[in-house]
């Protein structure tokens, strides 16, 4: 949880002045989370990954990279020990018109239109990647933040801050890349990642379960209509998953991979892709501190 400098002092028996020095130095490192409450500065820790492995976005290099790799395996088993994940996955926002009832929290251009403070870093997967000479063709600045997410990455020079007029064209350029739609598992969203299946790190994890459908929060799913699909392969192309496959004359969705980015919806020629809600999808945790506090539960940590 957040405290101010008086408290942690107080708490570690040092001199208050000291303290907000250490602790203001470890947050530019990216090594402590800052919120500022008022004009008061907060102090938290956070975990490696989503926390302080993205918080070194400007100090990353080829060896760090390496180890990153090198760990991901075992970043996937933590990833499916806990129930609560710390992403989920929205629907691009051309492909929420065909989705019978969207929630609030699943309308992403209603949530960026929300926001006071936006700010846009580069994708920390990507860079990683083209560290180790996997250079990405997409896009890499599209990793966007929000509130006291923004203002950190702002801060510590990570992020520029930018105005709902060009998120929405970050939105749009995410869709037109075929990027799948990552915020934070929480209503109130921190963050967004925008994930290709090359470089992002969720999107690699999920594809190494049988059926990464159960290993996401998601609200939808999609459905391909036989009547009108002329098995182009255009939504084959576009899915970042696997869970499109050839069927014997139409394409057809394999429901334990998708995870219900929508990126196949638009880009059907034939509008013959919709999307479709998955039963008894329970809301997302309501905010940042909602989701740490499950995540902590769930792990056994009081």
């Amino acid at each position: 949880m957040p405290e101010p400098v008086a408290v942690i002092a107080e708490r570690l028996g040092m001199d208050e002045s000291e303290a907000a020095e250490k602790l203001e130095s470890m947050a530019k490192e990216g090594l402590i989370y800052r919120v500022r409450i008022g004009d008061e500065p907060h102090y938290l820790s956070m975990q490696f990954i989503i926390g302080i492995y993205e918080f070194h976005l400007n100090s990353i290099d080829r060896e760090f990279a390496e180890l990153m790799e090198e760990y991901f395996p075992h970043l996937g088993k933590t990833w499916a020990s806990v129930k609560t994940k710390q992403l989920r996955v929205v629907p691009v926002g051309s492909a929420v018109d065909t989705a019978p009832a969207v929630a609030t929290y699943d309308r992403i251009r209603d949530l960026v239109k929300s926001q006071e403070i936006i700010s846009v870093a580069s994708c920390i997967c990507r860079k990683e990647q083209g560290l180790m000479e996997n250079e990405c063709k997409r896009p890499h600045e599209v990793c966007i933040q929000f509130g006291f997410a923004a203002q950190y990455y702002i801060e510590n020079g990570m992020a520029r801050q930018i105005g709902v007029d060009e998120a929405m064209k970050l939105l749009d350029l995410a869709e037109e890349s075929a990027l799948v739609l990552s915020p934070t598992n929480t209503q109130e969203i921190m963050g967004m990642c925008c994930c290709c299946e090359c470089c992002c790190g969720m999107l690699r994890i999920l594809k190494m379960f049988p059926r990464p459908a159960d290993q996401v929060q998601s609200s939808f799913q999609s459905k391909i209509n036989p009547d009108l699909c002329n098995a182009c392969g255009t939504c084959l192309e576009r899915c970042q998953i696997e869970a499109i496959k050839e069927g014997e004359e139409v394409m057809e969705v394999d429901l334990a991979r998708c995870i219900g980015c929508g990126l196949c919806v638009p880009s059907c020629p034939e509008e013959a892709i919709t999307l479709i809600e998955k039963p008894e999808v329970a809301a997302p945790p309501a905010d940042m501190m909602e989701m740490m506090i499950r995540l902590a539960e769930e792990r056994g940590v009081s």
